[in-house]
């Protein structure tokens, strides 16, 4: 299997297939040291194999809104230094705690990202992502950037457009979401995540 380095430092092109470094943790095939990372089973992933350009980078503190189980955590751990990862449904926030265990660069938060309690904890981070499925996705990346982000600190906001509005077609939604955004942020572009996740998009964003 021929291994090629992607344009994001610490993400791997094993073949045509994404990767990360490190041990299987949720059952993912791994090859020589290689964990493959699914871009059906993450959004992060879908972005990165449509080749878009993502502020990724070793030493990086991210703030992670929507972490779930972790599974994209997992990844994330691997390129970056630090990952705070916020979740607010009970069942699977203990399979989050229970990754943190095995990866200890992980720091879960069992809190709802519209309510951030976790100030006391969370530094000043210099990659927010969010990934949540609630209503109000841009009011929430904008008052956890208020509290969080460095400045000039960079976003990625996954809109997910029938979570806000299903009435609406998605890029009216990802429209209106990004002119909320754009009141805290420098827009660097909107990448729709198709064929991997239908009405959704990926924001990516600067601290203006």
């Amino acid at each position: 299997m021929k291994i090629r380095y992607h344009k994001v430092p610490g993400v791997f092109l094993l073949d045509k297939q994404l990767a990360t470094k490190g041990e299987a943790l949720y059952g993912e095939r791994t090859f020589d040291g290689y964990r493959l990372w699914n871009p059906r089973r993450s959004k992060l992933a879908a972005l990165l194999t449509k080749q878009a350009q993502v502020p990724l980078a070793p030493e990086q503190i991210v703030l992670y809104l929507g972490a779930a189980s972790g599974t994209t955590v997992s990844h994330l751990a691997n390129i970056v230094s630090l990952v705070y990862a916020v979740e607010f449904a009970p069942r699977v926030a203990r399979d989050l705690v229970r990754l943190s265990e095995r990866v200890t660069n992980i720091v879960p938060l069992i809190s709802d990202a519209a309510h951030p309690d976790y100030g006391p904890v969370v530094e000043l981070v210099d990659l927010l992502y969010q990934d949540i499925a609630q209503p109000r996705q841009a009011e929430i990346a904008v008052k956890n950037a208020e509290l969080f982000l460095k400045p000039r600190g960079y976003a990625c906001i996954i809109i997910k457009a029938r979570s806000i509005d299903v009435t609406e077609k998605p890029r009216t939604v990802y429209k209106r979401e990004v002119k909320k955004l754009e009141e805290l942020f420098d827009i660097e572009y909107v990448h729709e995540l198709e064929p991997f996740y239908k009405a959704h998009a990926a924001v990516i964003a600067r601290l203006a």
